[in-house]
């Protein structure tokens, strides 16, 4: 497979689901940089950072004498970031589009590295990690916020989720793209080559009316055209299941459980050996 291949895609629905995701996550975020010690003046990379990502949180905290970089493969999820940075003036947020595998910029250059749920969602995730390493300075910080599908689940059961992952899983395996990846997250950035690695891992239960509780739904959206291209399903069978499915989120009694979710971070160590 190509190394373009994303798993959602890049049409505008996802964008806005992205932008939605930034503001949900942005606690979460805050917590990661809290503990990274990113001084005002730094440089910043935020890789595969979509329509905006961590750019305004990263802004802020480096201040107007840093720099933050964002960088992201599709052209025109970067046209919305540049229309994000615009409006937000973010005037010491730079965006370059290139591959999170070979982003071309000067190795050592960045104190933090940063990339979050994109390795859930991309074929040879090792390649993106060993490019974040690469990009740290001596000293400085790779972090990563990825996640893992293991207990995405609903209770009571629903027997059109699990068919519906069922296919899900198989198109992503085919795609070479690991829908578990967070568990060994830590072990991708240790055999990088970083040190003092720390997780910190996150789960969550999504009620009705929660913004996420229906984003298994969304991303079965994401990919329906690929499933039935490719012949996994017929359009009437996968429209029956997608109906059964939001029915039973739509119950009060129908708990949601997220994917389960790994903040891992660690540091370059100054000297190599």
């Amino acid at each position: 497979m190509g190394t373009d291949v994303y798993l959602l895609g890049h049409e505008a629905a996802e964008d806005q689901r992205l932008v939605r995701q930034s503001q949900e996550m942005a606690g979460e975020a805050s917590w990661l940089f809290d503990q990274l010690d990113l001084p005002v003046g730094a440089r910043a990379i935020d890789l595969g950072c979509g329509p905006s990502g961590v750019l305004e949180q990263l802004s802020v905290r480096v201040g107007s004498s840093g720099t933050v970089v964002g960088l992201e493969r599709g052209g025109d999820t970067l046209a919305r970031a540049r229309a994000f940075v615009a409006e937000h003036g973010l005037h010491n947020v730079e965006l370059i589009q290139g591959d999170a595998r070979a982003t071309g910029l000067p190795p050592g250059s960045f104190d933090l590295v940063h990339a979050r749920l994109v390795l859930v969602n991309v074929p040879r995730p090792e390649e993106i990690v060993r490019e974040m390493v690469a990009l740290a300075r001596p000293g400085g910080v790779v972090a990563s916020h990825e996640a893992d599908y293991l207990p995405h689940r609903c209770d009571p059961p629903c027997a059109a989720w699990d068919r519906l992952f069922e296919l899900f899983h198989a198109h992503s395996r085919d795609h070479g793209i690991d829908l578990f990846v967070g568990r060994r997250s830590h072990r991708l950035l240790r055999e990088a080559g970083l040190t003092d690695i720390q997780v910190r891992p996150l789960i969550h239960v999504y009620p009705k009316g929660h913004p996420r509780r229906e984003i298994f739904v969304h991303f079965i959206q994401n990919v329906r055209a690929e499933l039935l291209e490719a012949g996994r399903i017929e359009a009437k069978e996968l429209d029956n299941l997608m109906t059964e499915l939001v029915a039973h989120l739509a119950r009060e009694d129908v708990l949601v459980i997220s994917h389960m979710f790994f903040q891992v971070w660690g540091r370059k160590p100054n000297q190599a050996g």
